[in-house]
């Protein structure tokens, strides 16, 4: 038994240990997208009344495509 359970935490550790960098590369992706500003503008038009977006053309639902027309073709 006392087998088992040393095995089974030392599993627990080494996989822990492997999914670091991916975990590290995961964050790192969240805090780029998060800080570029592709994502303020959205943030900001987010942050618009709906009266301010319709004077700029705009809906809640077209904000996205907005922000990335020129990038994704839409």
């Amino acid at each position: 038994m006392a087998t088992a359970a040393l095995h089974s935490a030392q599993g627990t550790s080494l996989l822990r240990i492997l999914a670091t960098p991916f975990s590290a590369f995961a964050r790192f992706l969240v805090f780029a997208a998060e800080n570029s500003t592709r994502m303020q503008t959205i943030e900001r038009l987010n942050a618009m009344t709906d009266e301010q977006l319709a004077a700029k053309g705009l809906t809640r639902e077209t904000i996205v495509r907005h922000v990335f027309a020129d990038r994704m073709g839409l």
